[in-house]
């Protein structure tokens, strides 16, 4: 679609957003939201008529790209037989997308419960596993992002949750292994991974075994910055839960559903959980849907006990019959195998050559269609483009660099000193190339910040 420019609807959106509209995670009077007037495939565009590659798939979620015709189809056809129904029937849409889902998911991942979102799905999550276990603890990562729900939260371990965190949600912090800014002092993936896990056993073994429900982490922590567990590490927090009655849980929120060139991280790391959360790429955020996926052993214990928690819209038909079209359009168009491809014969070689001509490129790390690059003002030192949680002018580097990508064309989704490679897993090669120049261009800009 080609765009057609009309700056005074533009203008009456922004002023009804400005006046009404209260945004997240946002001061209000300093923010200017753009004003989107369309969006298809990897492009979106304004009412000037410029069009934006998105390299941040809108929150991470539109895995199969915008307006879809097939997901839109299906929407639009389960409104018009069954828009909307109650939880507690069993509905031809929610039966399937459960389905599907439940192939899909690894080991005996087989009972599926809705929900809204990766929040609510994180919070049911817990709560499943305390139920589970009869404890009160769960263990998080520093370094993670796990929802803006209160108990989810507090679950997070980044700075999103300072402001909310009630020091008594039964939550626990501790580092996993990220060799780059290693909290271990390790030289090799090896040491990063035998230490992580040291540390973590220690940490049970101070907090008490048996008061520990879980120990939830994302597979591959996304917002944080795409950092990938080292061999051998999910395999082994999985005998550590295993040692102690605790329940594992992943979060693949952000990262399954083809994201990682896999139908879920955990594929990667031939790890089973006892729960996985998910949302975003199940129905590439169409329609607002997440859930839990559940093991055996758990389903079992409300099988004649009640699960005391729900939600008026789970399992929401037209949430559900997008995702049953999602899934399809993911089979028929080889997505996840797309995702995969294009992450090793095009991102990955093209990110480590940015990386060498770049000073201010630290690090490279992601796979698929997940991909991040560290930015920092000394590649020996390792010190960060801007300080831990910078705003206002101390984040003028990291601006100057967003705002330069914008310019050039491409939207990209910039967290602290971190830049996010994640476009919908549907690009095409020209695309990324395009959406790989603009990002050369504006890493100039933040180079004219390092040391």
């Amino acid at each position: 679609m080609t765009p057609q420019p009309d700056p005074q609807a533009g203008a009456a959106v922004k002023a009804a957003d400005r006046a009404h509209v209260f945004h997240s995670w946002s001061a209000q009077e300093l923010i200017d939201p753009l004003a989107v007037a369309g969006a298809e495939g990897s492009y979106f565009w304004d009412y000037e008529g410029k069009r934006y590659l998105d390299l941040s798939s809108g929150l991470v979620y539109t895995n199969i790209g915008y307006q879809h015709p097939k997901v839109v189809a299906a929407i639009q056809e389960q409104a018009a037989k069954l828009a909307t129904f109650a939880p507690a029937f069993a509905v031809e849409a929610r039966s399937e997308a459960a389905r599907l889902i439940a192939e899909r998911t690894p080991g005996d991942l087989d009972k599926i419960f809705f929900t809204n979102g990766g929040a609510d799905a994180v919070e049911h999550a817990v709560r499943m596993a305390r139920l589970h276990t009869g404890r009160p603890k769960v263990l998080s990562a520093y370094r993670s992002y796990h929802g803006g729900t209160q108990q989810a939260v507090n679950i997070t371990g980044d700075p999103r949750r300072w402001a909310s965190d009630s020091g008594t949600g039964g939550v626990v912090h501790f580092w996993a292994p990220f060799l780059y800014r290693s909290r271990f002092y390790a030289e090799t993936e090896e040491q990063e991974c035998a230490r992580a896990l040291e540390h973590l056993e220690t940490t049970i073994a101070f907090e008490g075994p048996g008061t520990v429900a879980a120990i939830i982490l994302e597979t591959i922590p996304g917002t944080a910055g795409i950092m990938m567990p080292p061999a051998g590490y999910l395999a082994g927090v999985r005998e550590i839960c295993d040692k102690y009655g605790i329940v594992f849980v992943l979060d693949e929120v952000m990262a399954g559903f083809g994201r990682t060139g896999t139908w879920f991280a955990a594929d990667l790391y031939d790890v089973v959980p006892d729960l996985m959360t998910f949302a975003k790429g199940v129905n590439s955020g169409y329609v607002p849907l997440g859930g839990v996926a559940i093991s055996g052993e758990i389903a079992a214990t409300f099988a004649e006990r009640p699960y005391p928690g729900g939600l008026t819209y789970s399992g929401h038909p037209l949430a559900c019959a997008a995702a049953v079209a999602t899934i399809g359009v993911m089979e028929e168009e080889g997505v996840v195998e797309n995702a995969a491809r294009l992450g090793a014969e095009i991102v990955e070689p093209a990110l480590r050559e940015l990386a060498e001509r770049h000073p201010s490129v630290g690090d490279v790390r992601g796979t698929g269609m997940f991909w991040a690059l560290e930015l920092v003002k000394n590649r020996e030192t390792r010190e960060p483009l801007v300080p831990y949680n910078a705003t206002g002018q101390a984040a003028t580097p990291m601006s100057a660099f967003a705002a330069s990508a914008k310019a050039h064309g491409v939207w990209p989704f910039v967290n602290m000193n971190r830049t996010h490679v994640v476009p919908p897993c549907t690009v095409s090669e020209a695309e990324l190339k395009e959406g790989l120049a603009a990002l050369d261009t504006a890493l100039s800009v933040a180079d004219e910040y390092t040391e």
